[in-house]
């Protein structure tokens, strides 16, 4: 089995949260890496025998196939126009970037070079949202899906762009997940926000319509409907509520948050013993309701109620792996490739534009998935 080459700039949470997959799957060879912490480029040596380079332009210089972008967003045009000329395939983190210009100067970029541009992670990789997704065509069309997530985000350490664009951030997986389970083209968004971590939305399909919830502010945790298992796999201890906001009390949140990057003394690890999720998800069909969870897909349909199990895994980002690898090595087509994520984008700007003005908003760059 010929292995995938891939270079990682930025050692920062999103690559972190990625590195436990890039570490199992054995498809992937990380070869090198960039990052201003020298701390973080000793780890990386050590955890992956990867080469620490000092600036992005080495990278571009490497052996490597791919670039995993996982910079902050406001680098992620610039970085995947380079690694697009340099003739290097392209997994860049989401939100694709901050504005549509910037999205559709990296697909254009692509396209000229001929190279693969992926946007991702996001949750709609999920195994469990992935498998509701297979599940659909045996129960009708979408009529109709509602999906909301009550978290802690705000109360993780961040810097002040991170806030800023906590929206954009969080919102680009909702979009995903309703977007890929729709099958059909997003139409227009009304929607309205509560400062810089809550968001309610109407989002209109030409079939069906979806709405999602969104509230970062560590009160409720609507893990609480998830069994207790966390965003990332994690089981969770419903005792310990409110323990974001109590580490963060009192620190400086800059020095807090470099000290839980990848290398810093306070990093830990994800253990995963479930499948991601990105909150409750409920998927109503003509004749079936379905709703992944961390364990599988339940589905409630007309005679019957029943789980689709789904077994553990040691990839948890697998459906990365599976896009990435199969576009560069098999030279197949990525679901998620830049014009996916240039209409997510174009969507969650939306949300904003909309909350601003108190009008629904007719989108314009849209795509929609056929479903395998």
């Amino acid at each position: 089995m010929k292995k995938l080459k891939l270079g990682v700039a930025g050692l920062g949470r999103a690559f972190a949260l990625t590195a436990p997959t890039l570490a199992a799957d054995k498809r992937v060879e990380l070869v090198a890496a960039t990052d201003p912490r020298p701390e973080a480029l000793g780890k990386i040596a050590r955890d992956f025998g990867a080469e620490g380079l000092a600036s992005f332009q080495d990278l571009l210089k490497s052996s490597a196939e791919a670039i995993y972008i996982a910079t902050p967003h406001r680098f992620h045009a610039e970085q995947a126009i380079a690694a697009a000329k340099a003739g290097k395939h392209v997994l860049v983190e989401k939100p694709m970037a901050l504005s549509l210009r910037e999205c559709s100067a990296m697909a254009a970029a692509a396209k000229k070079h001929r190279v693969h541009m992926i946007v991702g992670p996001s949750h709609s990789f999920d195994a469990p949202v992935r498998r509701t997704r297979q599940l659909i065509p045996q129960f009708g069309r979408v009529r109709m899906i509602t999906a909301f997530n009550y978290t802690d985000f705000l109360y993780r350490p961040r810097m002040p762009e991170e806030r800023k664009h906590a929206l954009l951030n969080q919102s680009a997986h909702h979009v995903d997940i309703v977007r890929l389970l729709s099958g059909s083209a997003l139409m227009s968004v009304r929607a309205h926000t509560a400062g810089q971590g809550a968001y309610a939305a109407l989002l209109r399909f030409k079939e069906g319509f979806a709405t999602i919830v969104y509230s970062g502010h560590a009160h409720f945790d609507s893990d609480e409907f998830a069994g207790w298992i966390g965003e990332l796999g994690q089981k969770k201890d419903p005792s310990q509520y409110g323990s974001a906001r109590r580490a963060l009390a009192g620190r400086d949140e800059l020095k807090f948050k470099a000290a839980r990057n990848y290398g810093g003394p306070e990093f830990k690890s994800s253990e995963a013993q479930f499948h991601e999720h990105f909150g409750p998800i409920i998927v109503s069909c003509d004749k079936a309701d379905l709703r992944p969870l961390p364990d599988g897909v339940m589905v409630y349909a007309d005679g019957e109620r029943r789980l689709e199990p789904l077994a553990p895994t040691d990839t948890p980002r697998a459906g990365v792996i599976d896009e990435l690898y199969d576009a560069v090595v098999n030279g197949k087509a990525p679901l998620h490739d830049a014009a996916w994520g240039l209409a997510t984008t174009e969507a969650c700007l939306a949300i904003l534009k909309s909350a601003k003005s108190g009008k629904e908003i007719p989108l314009k760059h849209q795509t929609s998935a056929s479903r395998t």
